[in-house]
């Protein structure tokens, strides 16, 4: 998976619109092989993100577990440490 594409189901707070469409972007992104399409095939590149965007808001909306939620602020701090240990400090 790509490393900028974060897991986004069973967080508290619940993910924002913004975040799944900065996901929908990034796969895009990652499967065409571009960071920005040119002009021609902008509005192709365009209409995948919003239809991914969409896709991934249904998906979430539908997910249904017993987990408990996850919390965004120890998640990130569980990711620091972990970056910390491969990367050093």
């Amino acid at each position: 998976m790509c490393r900028n594409i974060r897991p986004l189901a069973n967080f508290e707070p619940p993910v924002t619109d913004d975040e799944i469409q900065a996901a929908a972007l990034q796969y895009v992104r990652k499967i065409s092989g571009t960071t920005r399409p040119s002009r021609v095939n902008a509005e192709a590149f365009d209409r995948a993100v919003a239809e991914i965007t969409e896709v991934s808001s249904r998906l979430l909306g539908a997910l249904v577990t017993t987990a408990p939620a996850k919390d965004r602020e120890v998640e990130a701090a569980k990711a620091r440490q972990r970056a910390a240990l491969r990367y050093g400090s």
